[in-house]
C-alpha cells in the first residue's frame, strides 16, 4: 500500500434482545415460590455486542460492558452477571443458508476467493452488513448485483484474493502516523498500517472509521486484523462514506450508474487513474467482469478510470 493512500478499510450492529427486568417476588406461604427473570435472547457467539447489550446463557443473563464477539459470558470479563433467568429465551437470531439478503451467496462468495485466508469469513461480511444497509440493497437486482460485485473485486485487488490481513511492506508501517492531527498517535507512530479488506490506513482513518462504527480503533488499531466483523465494516465504511481522491463514494458511483472506474477513483485514483498505472486498473477489472459472471448479471458501462 502506498504512503499517499488515505483509506480504509470497516463493523458494527448485531442485535440482541434486552429483557426486561422482573422482581423476585417475597414467599408469603409454603405455595408461594419466587419467580426468576424471564431469559433474554440467547447469547451467540458469531453476534456483535456492544455496550449495555443482554443475552442470555446456562440459566443466567448477561449484560455486556463493553464491545464484544465471541466471548462466553461467565468467563470473559466483558459480560456482567444479572442473575439467574427462567422461560423466556429465545434461541440467537440465525439466518437459513442462502436467506442473508445479501445478493451473494456463501458458494458464490467461495467461487470468488477459493485460496482465501480463514479469517475472512463469509458470517463476518454479511455480520457487517447492518452498518450500511443501503449496501447492495439499493435499486435494481441488477444494481444491487453490480456494486456487491464492485465492492468484492476491489477487496480482492487489494488483499490478493482475500489472502493478506495486514499490508505485506512493513517499511511503510512508521509512515501512516499524522503527528498534526490533534489526537495524535496514541496506539504507536507505527501502528497505523494497512489492515483488511481495503487495507485501512493512517491514524486519521482509523479515527473516523472508529467513530462512525462505534470503537476506539485510533487505541485499539489491532481489531480490524483481529475481528473479521469489524475488518468488513471498515471496508464498507469506506466504500459508503468516502471519495478519496475521486469525486463520490464508491457506493454512489455503482447506485447512480457511474460505472466502476468511478470506483477505482476513489479508491487509489491518484496512483492508478488517467494513466497511472493502467495494470493496476486491468486487474481491478478483470475481478469485476469475473464476479458479475458469477452473480449472473452484467458490468454495466465505464469500467476504467
Amino acid at each position: 500500500m502506498q504512503d499517499s493512500r488515505q483509506r480504509v478499510s470497516a463493523v458494527l450492529a448485531a442485535a440482541a434482545l434486552v429483557g426486561g427486568l422482573s422482581t423476585a417476588l417475597p414467599a408469603a406461604s409454603a405455595a408461594a415460590s419466587t419467580t426468576a427473570a424471564a431469559c433474554v435472547a440467547a447469547w451467540s457467539p458469531t453476534a456483535v455486542y456492544t455496550g449495555g447489550m443482554s443475552a442470555s446463557y446456562n440459566g443466567r443473563n448477561w449484560s455486556a460492558k463493553w464491545w464484544t464477539q465471541n466471548e462466553r459470558p461467565g468467563v470473559a470479563e466483558v459480560w456482567a452477571d444479572k442473575g439467574a433467568c427462567g422461560g423466556g429465551s429465545t434461541p440467537p437470531p440465525t439466518t437459513p443458508p442462502g436467506q442473508s439478503g445479501f445478493v451473494v451467496s456463501q458458494a458464490q462468495f467461495n467461487q470468488m476467493f477459493p485460496n482465501r485466508n480463514s479469517f475472512y469469513t463469509y458470517s463476518g461480511l454479511t455480520a457487517a452488513l447492518s452498518a450500511y444497509p443501503g449496501f447492495a440493497k439499493t435499486g435494481t437486482d441488477t444494481v444491487r448485483k453490480r456494486e456487491a460485485a464492485a465492492f468484492l473485486a476491489n477487496v480482492n485487488h487489494e488483499t490478493g484474493g482475500l489472502v493478506h490481513i495486514v499490508e505485506q511492506n512493513t517499511a511503510n508501517y512508521p509512515h501512516y502516523c499524522d503527528a498534526g492531527q490533534p489526537y495524535g498517535c496514541p496506539a504507536g507512530q507505527a501502528a497505523y498500517y494497512g489492515r483488511g479488506p481495503i487495507q485501512l490506513s493512517w491514524n486519521f482513518n482509523y479515527k473516523a472509521a472508529g467513530d462512525a462504527l462505534g470503537l476506539d480503533l485510533l487505541r485499539n488499531p489491532n481489531l480490524v486484523q483481529n475481528n473479521a466483523a469489524v475488518a468488513w465494516k471498515t471496508g464498507l465504511w469506506y466504500w459508503n462514506t468516502q471519495r478519496g481522491p475521486g469525486t463520490m463514494t464508491p457506493h454512489a458511483a455503482m447506485v447512480n450508474s457511474a460505472g466502476f472506474g468511478e470506483t477505482i477513483r476513489s479508491i487509489n485514483g491518484s496512483l492508478e487513474c488517467n494513466g497511472g498505472n493502467p495494470g493496476q486498473v486491468q486487474s481491478r477489472i478483470n475481478s469485476y467482469q469475473r464476479f458479475v459472471q458469477i452473480l449472473g448479471t452484467t458490468t454495466g458501462g465505464n469500467l476504467s478510470c
